[in-house]
C-alpha cells in the first residue's frame, strides 16, 4: 500500500478551538450562534488542512466572530467530544484572560454567524452552554482557578 492510500484509510477527527474571556467580576463572555440552539464561547473549527494549529484557530475565530485580536493564553482544557453522525471533535479551550471594559465596548459581531453576546456568571454557564459544552467550560474555569494546568476531558467530563 502506498503512503497516500494508507493516510486516506486512517480514521478522521475534527478539531475546534475556543477562548475563555472574563470580565473583572469573573463573568464569562459567550456568543449566541444563529445556526444552532444554545450559546458558546468565541471559537470554531481548526482549519488543519491549511496548516492551522488550534491556538491559531482560537485567535482567528475570535477576531472573525467578535472583532477582537487577542493572543490566547494557556491551554485550559482539551475535550474529546463524541457525537452522532460525525467524527469525534478534539475541542481546545484557551485562557483569554480578563478583558478591560474597553474591549467589551469594541466587540463587533460577525452577523453571518452570531446573533448576540453576553457576560454570564460562572454558576449560570450550563444554562446557556448546552450538553457537554457547559461541563467543558466549567472544567476549564476550574483548571484556571486551581492553576493545575490543562484538564483532559471526554464529552465534557474529567477522565480517570
Amino acid at each position: 500500500m502506498d503512503y497516500a492510500t494508507y493516510i486516506a484509510s486512517l480514521p478522521r477527527v475534527l478539531a475546534g478551538a475556543a477562548t475563555l474571556f472574563r470580565d473583572r467580576s469573573g463573568k464569562v463572555l459567550i456568543v449566541e450562534p444563529n445556526y444552532r440552539e444554545g450559546w458558546t464561547l468565541p471559537g470554531g473549527t481548526v482549519e488543519s488542512d491549511a496548516g492551522e494549529t488550534p491556538r491559531q484557530a482560537a485567535r482567528r475565530e475570535t477576531l472573525e466572530e467578535i472583532g477582537l485580536d487577542v493572543a490566547p493564553g494557556a491551554l485550559l482544557a482539551i475535550d474529546w467530544v463524541r457525537g452522532p453522525e460525525r467524527p469525534p471533535i478534539a475541542a481546545y479551550v484557551y485562557d483569554g484572560g480578563v478583558l478591560p471594559e474597553s474591549a467589551f465596548a469594541a466587540i463587533r459581531l460577525q452577523e453571518e454567524e452570531l446573533l448576540s453576546w453576553r457576560l454570564v456568571a460562572r454558576d449560570e454557564l450550563c444554562g446557556y452552554l448546552l450538553g457537554s459544552l457547559g461541563h467543558r467550560i466549567t472544567a476549564a474555569y476550574d483548571a484556571l482557578d486551581a492553576g493545575t494546568g490543562p484538564v483532559e476531558l471526554v464529552d465534557g467530563l474529567p477522565t480517570g
